[in-house]
């Protein structure tokens, strides 16, 4: 057994790849980590730029499409759609296995359209119609404009990864457009899945930068805390949401919980171990989608036990401390809402530049 494997028989924790290129596809490496314990994919402009500029895998493909006169925005969605289309028929058997708990390939809407629910939701729709398979997500910002999209979409008994949570005040609201949708839905649910996204180093990043201007012993003692502290906040809102009567009622309905995922878990300080955020935030009923080389750590030297809920009042403690020290989480996770929305806005953009060139160069 790897310890990929160890932690979901053992701690019922999902680890899921966070990327995708299509080498990885064709030399059979996806299906290797998937052999190692991967059960999901996630992806999203960024990946796709790395994955895309500079690589001449997706040259033979592009050439096709530049030679039927297809645009190049097109071009893109062909492009990405048949990674997408690739991973999800070699996740199917973790899918099926799993009855439809594991085995999900996330493709996100175009970033521009973060700030816009009737877009949001036409593209998410598109994207789900366009694919067909029931071990698609579909990613849709959990911006506030995004919190009618998700909602719409569980309604039609589509599922859906939100995307760039940051504060636990916004997962709230994101797990309700999630029981609301359900409501709205007819007939069983068994087949309705969901993610909630809740990205963790970006907020130690940002958090850390904040305390290191401060400067004070007692700032400094903080650095490294905040991140770990509010995922372990928002599990315990997810454990106090997912129960009760309301949600009984969709359970016998055949309702699944909507995974917490804890997103952006490499560590950027280097000053920390490098499996810092996958040991931290290990529990039941979570996914952890994990960059390649924090994977290869992990299963290397990560330890498998169940963290996440660990001195939860000790979790709350750092968080007020921030406060007393000056810290605004609010402003935090508001600033790195709005950094997440512009840079997958400008990976989208600087993608589409590249492969403009490349078609120009193709027609010469």
């Amino acid at each position: 057994m790897t310890r990929l494997q160890d932690l979901y028989s053992q701690q019922r924790q999902s680890p899921w790849l966070d990327n995708l290129r299509r080498g990885w596809i064709t030399s059979g490496e996806l299906e290797q980590w998937v052999t190692r314990g991967v059960r999901g994919i996630t992806s999203n402009p960024s990946i796709f730029q790395k994955a895309i500029e500079g690589n001449a895998e997706y040259d033979d493909q592009l050439r096709e499409l530049v030679a039927d006169g297809v645009s190049v925005t097109d071009s893109y969605w062909d492009l990405v759609t048949a990674d997408i289309r690739d991973a999800l028929r070699i996740l199917r058997p973790v899918y099926d296995a799993s009855a439809g708990e594991d085995g999900y390939v996330s493709v996100e809407v175009a970033p521009s359209l973060a700030r816009d629910t009737a877009a949001t939701t036409e593209a998410a729709r598109h994207l789900h119609t366009l694919i067909a398979q029931p071990n698609l997500y579909v990613k849709i910002p959990g911006t506030a404009e995004g919190l009618g999209a998700i909602r719409q979409m569980i309604a039609e008994r589509r599922s859906v990864n939100v995307t760039l949570l940051f504060s636990v005040e916004r997962y709230g609201e994101v797990i309700e457009a999630y029981l609301a949708g359900l409501e709205a839905a007819e007939g069983d649910l068994s087949s309705v899945s969901s993610v909630a996204s809740f990205f963790i180093s970006r907020v130690d990043t940002e958090v850390d930068r904040r305390l290191a201007s401060l400067g004070t012993p007692e700032a400094l003692a903080l650095q490294g805390k905040a991140a770990i502290a509010n995922a372990k906040v928002a599990y315990e809102l997810f454990r106090e949401r997912f129960s009760g009567p309301r949600w009984e009622a969709l359970v016998a309905r055949g309702a699944r919980v909507q995974r917490p995922l804890w997103a952006s878990t490499s560590t950027k300080n280097p000053d920390f171990p490098d499996t810092l955020y996958v040991d931290e935030l290990i529990g039941p009923d979570t996914v952890n989608t994990i960059p390649d080389a924090t994977l290869e750590a992990f299963d290397d030297h990560g330890t498998v036990a169940r963290t996440i809920d660990s001195d939860v009042e000790g979790a709350h403690r750092d968080l007020q401390r921030l406060a007393e020290v000056g810290v605004d989480l609010d402003d935090v996770t508001r600033v790195l809402e709005d950094e997440g929305v512009a840079a997958f806005s400008k990976a989208f953009d600087e993608l589409i530049g590249s492969l403009r060139t490349k078609s120009e160069s193709f027609g010469a």
